[in-house]
């Protein structure tokens, strides 16, 4: 791997270990005691090579850097309170329209262009829950991935830059909360 991953992977590690850390000291939700014990709220193997070949190769894409930095790192993450989202191992994500059709409808009636960019999102966290993260894939190579944040309570998308401009927004509100 070259620096960038070595570094960068540093980085979210640390981000990652901050959040948990916060999250467990104010205890608004019930961690388990592995969790507490380990001060970390993901999971202790990472998604392997094979893994990540076998779901870019199931959903048709490559996936960005930092989402594959981050599932290396911890396949999966549990919501550090009640308004963020659980981030789901690598073999539970797909396509927001394969796992959550009447949502996709809902908003293409709705606002027709937020449902396009939905109906072609890739779901990472908050399966089964009210607030879902997404991965907009780029429609041609001028475009960058998009991360959105998205429940209907926000109203709509709450975009962010990356994952790591996300898990920073994360960590400031717990440390407002602390």
């Amino acid at each position: 791997m070259g620096s960038w991953f070595l570094l960068g992977s540093f980085h979210m590690k640390e981000l990652l270990y901050q959040i948990s850390k916060t999250a467990i000291e104010i205890g608004d939700l019930n961690f388990s005691s592995e969790q507490i014990q380990s001060i970390w709220l993901g999971n202790k193997v990472g998604a392997t090579d094979f893994e990540i070949n076998l779901k870019e190769k199931d959903l048709g894409v490559k996936l960005p850097k930092d989402y594959i930095e981050f599932i290396k790192l911890t396949n999966g993450f549990s919501s550090p309170n009640d308004v963020e989202v659980s981030f789901s191992p690598i073999h539970n994500i797909g396509y927001l329209k394969n796992l959550d059709k009447e949502l996709v409808d809902i908003w293409k009636q709705e606002i027709n262009e937020i449902g396009e960019f939905l109906s072609r999102s890739i779901l990472i966290g908050g399966i089964n829950e009210e607030q879902k993260f997404l991965l907009i894939p780029p429609k041609d190579k001028n475009e960058d991935w998009k991360y959105w944040k998205f429940a209907s309570w926000i109203p709509g998308e709450e975009e962010y830059n990356n994952l790591e401009d996300y898990f920073e927004s994360v960590l400031d509100f717990l440390n407002d909360l602390n």
